[in-house]
């Protein structure tokens, strides 16, 4: 069907289309299925969308086209484009194939990530392949096949340098906020670090979320080499560069249903570290009671990683951790970043698991380049973090970044929670934390989350803090309020 194209200044971060209830009627689709869109010339540009349903600003011959729509196929307003179902992809045929607990094949990967990548699979379709790796899981072959798909219809940022570095935590523990800390030190020892981030999936906030409560996130990759060039390092998102753009839709879909398939997180950290031209790769894996998998799935996570790092030809090392409780006293955005910012200013005294993890991790990289001799990391990184000089570095990162510090700043409301009676605290349970950081806010409010006064094995009093909640409503303290007493994220002896 021939429709006559307008605009809006609208940005929807994906193709999204609108029409009327009668034009949708007259092609025979529904709100939030696909269409193909396609422009009417003798090689036609073409893209799917989304469709969404208005009356109002819309006749029955136009249809109305996101940004993204208007800039990918660079479409001129009253110009005329073609409107139609799009073709059944062979894409879901391997999805079922794959739900059914059968094997998929390089070009089946393929096929299905270049549809991801195209929009050429719903939302829908998208969750049915996330449900067959979660319950179905994937072979080495098929996460290396996964891994080539995503790089293969994706930028790269082809860095030059002999010391280009990068570390990833597969998360799951709140607070945990290394990475700032980590590429800070790093770069402030002469290492390459650009650190790409996606924004939490199954957390309070993702080094992206953090970083973008004072600097821009967002940036094209010519900026970005820009940055590096001046810097050593960045901290963005990595969504906005379209290098693994099928990893981001797929992390959009999990982030819905709140599941993270152990095959596609490797294939996800994997294809953003290859992408980025990482020669050096850190990997934290947290495990343990409370974290998001066990010691012994840890050990078996840790063996893959060292495989696809031996694969792809880089050197790639794993570091099991503790990730039973909460790491820092921040939870949410901002409150992470406060916690980032008083372990790097010498003149602050931040949270101590928080800067010896840091520390750890950053001994870890520089031993691997041979920075450092094994066994001497981390004292050479409390050097250069004691110094200032990692400061100084973060700060420089922040500027480039177009940040600014005094766009911090606390939530409107906040609550103390009291200790009731004295004891020992025996556990913090994460996913309570995190839960209850969602309630309040987090991440998509910067300024609300939780402040931890007390962790695991720490003694109180009656009358003590335990923890201060920050929101930006009062509704959302009285909702955590309530879920604190029928859950409470703490287990007090």
């Amino acid at each position: 069907m021939e429709l006559k194209v307008k605009f809006l200044k609208w940005t929807a971060g994906l193709p999204v289309a609108m029409l009327s209830s009668e034009t949708a009627a007259e092609i025979g689709i529904r709100p939030q299925s696909m269409v193909l869109i396609k422009t009417l010339s003798r090689n036609p540009k073409k893209i799917s969308s989304v469709i969404d349903i208005i009356e109002d600003s819309l006749k029955k011959n136009e249809i109305l086209v996101s940004s993204e729509i208007r800039n990918k196929m660079g479409l001129k307003r009253g110009q005329k484009v073609d409107v139609n179902l799009p073709p059944l992809t062979k894409s879901l045929t391997f999805i079922k194939k794959k739900l059914n607990g059968r094997r998929l094949s390089n070009s089946e990967i393929n096929e299905i990530v270049k549809d991801v990548v195209s929009n050429s699979l719903s939302e829908v379709e998208i969750s049915l392949f996330v449900a067959g790796m979660c319950k179905e899981g994937m072979t080495e072959k098929e996460i290396i096949y996964m891994i080539k798909a995503m790089l293969k219809h994706g930028n790269k940022l082809n860095l030059k340098g002999e010391y280009i570095v990068d570390k990833h935590s597969i998360g799951g523990v709140p607070g945990n906020r290394t990475t700032p800390i980590v590429v800070s030190i790093c770069s402030a020892a002469g290492l390459i670090f650009p650190k790409t981030s996606s924004r939490a999936i199954t957390s309070a906030a993702g080094t992206a979320d953090v970083i973008e409560t004072i600097a821009r996130v967002d940036f094209s990759i010519p900026e970005l080499k820009k940055i590096i060039k001046k810097t050593n390092a960045f901290m963005v998102w990595g969504g906005s560069l379209e290098m693994v753009p099928a990893d981001s839709k797929i992390l959009n879909v999990e982030k819905m249903l709140t599941i993270d398939p152990r095959s596609q997180l490797i294939a996800s950290i994997m294809s953003k570290k290859l992408a980025v031209g990482s020669k050096y790769i850190l990997i934290d894996i947290p495990s343990g009671k409370n974290a998001k998998i066990s010691r012994q799935k840890a050990k078996i996570m840790k063996r893959d990683f060292q495989d696809l790092g031996r694969y792809f030809h880089k050197k790639l090392r794993c570091v099991i951790t503790d990730g039973s409780h909460p790491i820092g006293k921040g939870i949410g955005p901002c409150l992470e970043l406060v916690d980032v910012i008083k372990v790097l200013n010498p003149n602050e005294q931040g949270p101590k698991d928080l800067e010896d993890k840091a520390l750890f991790l950053s001994g870890e990289i520089l031993e691997m380049v041979g920075k450092a001799k094994e066994g001497k990391g981390v004292e050479l990184a409390k050097e250069i973090l004691c110094s200032g000089k990692a400061f100084e570095k973060f700060k420089e990162i922040i500027r480039a970044q177009e940040g600014s510090f005094r766009r911090i700043k606390e939530a409107k409301f906040k609550r103390d929670i009291i200790s009731k009676h004295g004891g020992k605290i025996t556990e913090v349970n994460n996913k309570r934390i995190v839960e209850m950081a969602g309630i309040l806010g987090c991440p998509a409010d910067k300024f609300s989350g939780i402040y931890l006064h007390l962790n695991v094995n720490d003694r109180l009093k009656k009358g003590d803090k335990i923890v201060t909640l920050y929101s930006e409503t009062k509704s959302r303290i009285a909702d955590a309020l309530k879920f604190y007493r029928e859950s409470s994220p703490f287990s007090i002896k």
